[in-house]
């Protein structure tokens, strides 16, 4: 139900909708909604993440590179870099977060 959430919330948004669709001792896994266009902004994390394309196609920009993915593509994102993700198609991704070290 939570993909369905934010499939509902996206038609109205001006940005990305990210929800938690599982939260474990492990770290947790985000759905991420993007309509074409949409970018999620540079950040960083401060731990080991994936970034899963289930439906459409994003662009993930990093130091000078983009690189593009497209249904099922998965892509490993480095800790502590500078990035952002830019939707090229209407998207739903999952982002698969590590737990941070104690």
């Amino acid at each position: 139900m939570i993909i369905n959430e934010v499939l509902a919330q996206l038609e109205s948004a001006n940005a990305p909708v990210i929800k938690v669709l599982q939260a474990h001792t492990a770290g947790k896994t985000l759905v991420l909604g993007f309509k074409a266009g949409m970018i999620l902004k540079e950040h960083r994390t401060a731990v080991p993440a994936m970034l899963l394309v289930i439906k459409g196609a994003v662009t993930y920009k990093e130091e000078g590179k983009a690189i593009p993915l497209r249904t099922y593509a998965e892509l490993e994102i480095p800790v502590n870099v500078l990035h952002a993700v830019e939707a090229t198609e209407d998207s739903i991704c999952l982002l698969l977060v590590a737990k941070p070290a104690n």
